[in-house]
């Protein structure tokens, strides 16, 4: 009787942990409806078009353009980013690429997709992709590990021929985010994220401007719907605990089996 109530016990505690690690790895949702689409895209990093995750920007642009867009990443997705190019009818050969930077404008590499595909003679489209590693919340100076703040896409042709050059071009662009919890959670945070402008706002913040003169200088208005989250807490914690549990639980099921039932009855008395 007392493993059975034992067992139950450490069971109900494993499902009411897996309750928040299930929600953790589902997908990000996607945003409302009346969220606005883009229907540009920057030619720079500065003049980046700023998107939301979940939402599909479109631009219109020439073969030879550099096409520019900025999104926000938080610590613990793992983004995708998927573009799709809408050719002309008449054509030569096209190798089109996407190229992914985080807020330090450092390319980050792609763990899996197409980041680069050729379009045949008189193909209507090419679509690419590009699954970046898991955003951390922190990491070591000489490492370029993805970190949360503003990435940024550029949409580009490489070896263009000179007959095509300037044909009407126009593209979609989208980006979602797989939520991988506290199995991507280190021990470390940002103090903020690296958003541009940031350490303009910082030192406008620290001084003693009374007069409110100072000028902000964001350049980057978009942030995850809950805000950032860089911080000390992640699932983890919760998997740690409940370990911590079951192996109380298990080291108080193995005492009742063998501490055996008191004192033997066949002794003599004061033995």
């Amino acid at each position: 009787m007392r493993i059975t109530r034992t067992l139950s016990l450490a069971l109900l505690a494993l499902g009411l942990a897996a309750g928040p690690a299930a929600a953790d790895s589902s997908p990000s949702a996607s945003p409302t409806d009346d969220a606005k689409a883009p229907t540009t895209a920057g030619t720079s990093f500065r003049t980046a078009t700023e998107i939301e995750q979940g939402v599909t920007a479109t631009a219109s642009g020439s073969a030879g353009d550099y096409l520019y867009w900025s999104f926000p990443a938080d610590a613990g997705q793992r983004p995708t980013v998927k573009a799709t190019v809408k050719l002309p009818d008449t054509h030569a050969a096209q190798s089109w690429q996407i190229d992914v930077y985080d807020g330090l404008r450092r390319r980050q590499a792609c763990q899996y997709g197409a980041q680069t595909r050729t379009a045949q003679p008189g193909s209507p489209s090419v679509e690419l992709a590009c699954t970046l590693r898991t955003v951390r919340a922190w990491t070591e100076p000489w490492d370029d590990a993805p970190l949360p703040g503003t990435y940024y896409v550029r949409l580009t042709v490489v070896g263009l021929k000179t007959a095509d050059l300037g044909l009407p071009v126009s593209a979609e662009m989208s980006v979602e985010s797989k939520d991988i919890g506290g199995a991507a959670a280190v021990d470390g945070s940002l103090s903020e994220a690296l958003v541009p402008g940031i350490a303009v706002t910082s030192k406008k913040d620290e001084s003693d401007d009374s007069d409110g003169s100072a000028k902000s200088a964001v350049l980057s208005s978009i942030e995850p719907d809950d805000g950032w989250s860089s911080n000390w807490w992640s699932d983890r914690w919760v998997w740690t605990a409940v370990g911590g549990m079951l192996a109380a639980l298990a080291g108080i099921g193995g005492y009742a089996l063998t501490r055996g039932n008191g004192r033997p009855r066949n002794l003599p008395p004061g033995v």
